[in-house]
């Protein structure tokens, strides 16, 4: 087999995301839900929210990272670490909780935020590295220009435009913006895993152009043994779309809560330590 050869995904699943009111200031879909860990590996979940000021306190996290992406509103984070900032839309916050930290994300006074937030798993001699921030402004991120495509990089690459996102778990994030009538495709490593969220517009997706549209995930077919893959999308509506991919790390996971880890003394550890004060 050439192993340089660029190999066409296809779709292997087609989820609508349901909304459920959690709360008067708080409305969530799942757009990848818990417990199916070796199916998303290396993700964790996905949550859309609507959410309003109050709606998440204070929390801790451990062995994770959470991307965090503002699709509308004002976000302002706070945690024990680094101090504070502030998210607008199109801003992606990708956040390593590591040995652990403790945070908290509001709308601004008066805002209602919508947001995707990723769980990102750490492999097992990453779950206690030191925390991390990195801000990635909209307007900052490299921009891959196709006719009728706009691609926004956030990590990894698109073609030769590559971000300088560090990254523990090799992770390939873009947004796309497809004018209708407008094919792009974008390249993936072979066995990264991974999956689209459609926020916005109707398209054909994949080998077998398979149709997706807006508050649907589709997920990729799973690469195989060679180099180099490549989704194609065809926006028959103008599609704004998010791109996730990622190699897969491989190993148990035990979650509980905000912590997730590879055994249940390790789980077990993390409320004692966290109950100890020694996130502080």
């Amino acid at each position: 087999m050439n192993q340089k050869q660029i190999f066409s995904r296809g779709i292997r699943s087609v989820k609508t995301v349901v909304y459920q009111e959690n709360s008067p200031t708080h409305k969530v879909g799942l757009v990848i839900e818990p417990g199916n860990w070796e199916e998303v590996d290396p993700f964790l979940l996905m949550a859309e929210d609507f959410f309003e000021r109050g709606t998440f306190g204070m929390h801790p996290h451990r062995g994770i990272e959470t991307v965090t992406y503002v699709i509308g509103g004002k976000l302002e984070h706070f945690d024990n670490k680094t101090g504070g900032g502030e998210l607008y839309p199109g801003d992606v916050q990708w956040m390593t909780a590591g040995k652990g930290i403790i945070h908290t994300e509001d709308p601004a006074v008066g805002e209602m935020v919508h947001s995707l937030q990723l769980w990102l798993n750490l492999p097992s001699d990453k779950k206690m590295t030191e925390p991390r921030y990195q801000n990635m402004r909209a307007q900052d991120m490299p921009v891959r220009y196709e006719e009728g495509a706009t691609i926004r990089v956030f990590s990894g690459s698109s073609e030769d435009i590559t971000a300088d996102t560090k990254n523990h778990v090799p992770v390939t994030m873009v947004e796309l913006i497809v004018e209708p009538g407008t094919t792009v495709t974008q390249n993936l490593p072979g066995n990264y895993n991974g999956f689209l969220y459609i926020l916005e517009g109707t398209g054909m997706f994949g080998k077998e152009s398979t149709e997706g549209k807006k508050g649907q995930v589709l997920w990729l077919e799973r690469g195989m043994d060679i180099e180099q893959t490549e989704v194609k999308i065809h926006a028959l509506e103008k599609l704004h779309i998010m791109l996730y991919a990622g190699k897969p790390v491989g190993e148990k996971v035990v979650a509980r809560g905000p912590f997730v880890m590879n055994s249940e003394e390790e789980i077990v550890q993390a409320y004692k330590d966290y109950r100890e004060g020694s996130f502080e």
